[in-house]
């Protein structure tokens, strides 16, 4: 079914109902982010992501009192199709000539949806009844749809009729009119050889059966198939792969039996990319159509499928241009019709862009004069392109704060964590612990990330390459995801900065008679020191024995000449020299 996860539940319902001149676009704008118009030959339905809290949207085709579930292989052989960015905005295109349309003289045409919003509560259910009528008239005698998970052609029946001359059957044979009735096909079409290119004869239930869509309406003949069945079949034209629908039908007209060829080819490549440019090439002859010399009428691009004028194209840097083979449509990357998508594979940050051009062509055939209408609606999405996000180091030593900035990312790129050297904190937690993390949003729609710590913080580590030099290392991992996927990505950045911050510890000492008095006078670590007297380490014990004192700016010491960690130096019939090694290691 046509399912779309992660967008929102409407709170409000919203009908929206138009009707249109003949010719006219039709667009009706719901103040609640819900809108439809008409788009030629197709009906388009925009939803915004901002209408939802839920997660999950399911659509059904309204046709009179009935309701039908859109799945995705329904979808295709119907004439409908839907496109989602990853945030939720979403667009619902509707072919004129799909099955559920409620089709009034092939002029105005009906389009009826139903959209059924879920919560995570299965029950928990809002649905939109959404209608629109629109008006197409400008029918050329054969008209071709490539959209994203269908081919569509449709002919004017008074073109085959003409086409069929000498290819009728004139009602008289009994077998044929009782496969006919056996068929359900006597007012309508009855079976259909496709070419894959083998023919493969399949009646109109058979080829339902398949996957196909084939009917008339008042003046047409319509045959819809999804891509990659068993009866498409893959052809390169002029360098560009494309996908080829051949089929010939076989349908009741008043003057009996016809038998029309159709096909539709549609490409699914042809695009380059490089940095800046996206160039998609459509073959100029799309020679599975064609039987001879063909004149070009009319050539458009859109976006979306709407058609852009020349002054929207020129205004977004947009192209549309010939070769002797190819019709070339160029966008450059980061158009506003477009958007950018972040992406983690393998932990690395890369971005994508994607953007949905429609080309139009409108063609006449020279030896019949009949014109021909070829669309295509074709999404692209570049290559992956990794990014090297810039890391800006702002840190300013004498304020004794680590700064860094990181960044740029897309807004779809979320800051999740911190590695620190003592254990990873949330962003949260790092503010909480008195660090300064913060989302910048700049005006292109992209963010970075900065991040303060203090020199003395504990998670930052430090060593004294020089006697009065302090260098301090802060090494990190930004931890990173990607939304709405949670896709993990990290960041790894070392941050180091060096300061000539010591102040060393100044001792002095005295002695009398009968002592040492001794005081140190901290410097910059303050009493993060060893203390060796003599040749021991001082000690509790020791530090009793010796008088030890400490207000927090300073220590003392008082030592008889007579301890056991002083060393006699001269000794006289009248004095004693005596001294006292004092050492302080960091």
């Amino acid at each position: 079914m046509l399912r779309l996860g992660n967008i929102l539940l409407w709170m409000a319902a919203a009908i929206i109902l138009c009707q249109a001149r003949p010719n006219v676009k039709l667009h009706s704008q719901s103040s609640s982010g819900l809108r439809s118009d008409c788009a030629a030959n197709v009906m388009r339905l925009s939803l915004d992501k901002a209408l939802a809290v839920g997660n999950q949207l399911e659509v059904e085709a309204i046709n009179g009192t009935k309701h039908i579930l859109l799945t995705p292989s329904m979808a295709a052989q119907c004439g409908y199709s839907m496109e989602s960015d990853p945030w939720g905005n979403t667009r619902i295109y509707t072919s004129l000539m799909g099955c559920f349309v409620d089709n009034k003289d092939d002029a105005t045409f009906n389009v009826g949806l139903r959209l059924k919003m879920y919560g995570e509560n299965p029950s928990d259910v809002v649905s939109h009844d959404v209608s629109q009528t629109c008006s197409y008239t400008r029918w050329a005698s054969r008209e071709i749809l490539c959209d994203r998970n269908y081919m569509e052609v449709s002919h004017h029946m008074a073109n085959l009729d003409a086409e069929a001359k000498g290819q009728t059957w004139d009602g008289k044979d009994e077998k044929l009119n009782a496969n006919l009735e056996a068929s359900g096909a006597s007012q309508g079409i009855w079976k259909m050889t496709f070419y894959t290119p083998e023919p493969v004869a399949m009646v109109l239930q058979e080829a339902e059966q398949a996957g196909y869509a084939a009917k008339t309406t008042s003046s047409r003949l319509v045959m819809r198939s999804p891509y990659n069945t068993a009866e498409t079949y893959s052809e390169d034209v002029a360098g560009v792969p494309m996908e080829v629908f051949r089929v010939s039908a076989y349908y009741m007209a008043p003057q009996g039996l016809n038998v029309v060829n159709l096909a539709a080819a549609c490409p699914k490549g042809g695009v380059l990319f490089t940095e800046d440019m996206i160039s998609w090439h459509v073959p100029r002859r799309v020679t599975p159509l064609l039987d001879g010399r063909i004149t070009v009428s009319e050539m458009h691009m859109g976006i979306n499928g709407q058609r852009l004028d020349r002054s929207q194209m020129a205004a977004r840097g947009y192209t549309l241009s010939t070769t002797d083979f190819h019709i070339v449509v160029e966008i450059p990357v980061g158009s506003p019709d477009g958007y950018y998508k972040s992406h983690a594979p393998d932990y690395q940050y890369h971005i994508t862009y994607f953007v949905e051009p429609m080309l139009e062509v409108l063609w006449r055939e020279d030896d019949t004069q009949d014109d021909t209408r070829y669309k295509v609606l074709f999404p692209i999405m570049t290559p992956l392109m990794p990014q090297s996000p810039q890391i800006q180091d702002d840190t300013v030593p004498e304020t004794r704060v680590f700064s860094v900035l990181l960044g740029t990312f897309l807004h779809d790129v979320e800051l999740r964590n911190i590695t620190f050297s003592t254990g990873v904190l949330t962003v949260e937690e790092s503010n909480a612990k008195g660090f300064t993390v913060q989302e910048h949003s700049l005006a292109n729609g992209s963010k970075s990330f900065s991040l303060q710590v203090p020199f003395d913080a504990d998670v930052v580590l430090k060593h004294n390459p020089q006697r009065l030099v302090t260098s301090y290392f802060l090494p990190l991992i930004f931890g990173l995801i990607v939304l709405p996927e949670e896709t993990p990505f990290a960041l790894p950045v070392d941050l180091q900065a060096s300061l000539q911050d010591i102040v060393l510890p100044i001792m002095a000492g005295t002695c009398d008679q009968n002592q040492f008095y001794i005081s140190v006078k901290f410097g910059s670590h303050g009493s993060n020191f060893k203390a060796i007297v003599g040749p021991r380490e001082l000690t509790a014990e020791m530090a009793e024995d010796y008088n030890f004192y400490e207000n927090g700016t300073h220590l003392s010491l008082i030592l008889p000449y007579t301890a056991k960690d002083a060393v006699f130096e001269l000794l006289t019939a009248e004095s004693v020299k005596s001294r006292i090694d004092l050492l302080l290691m960091d």
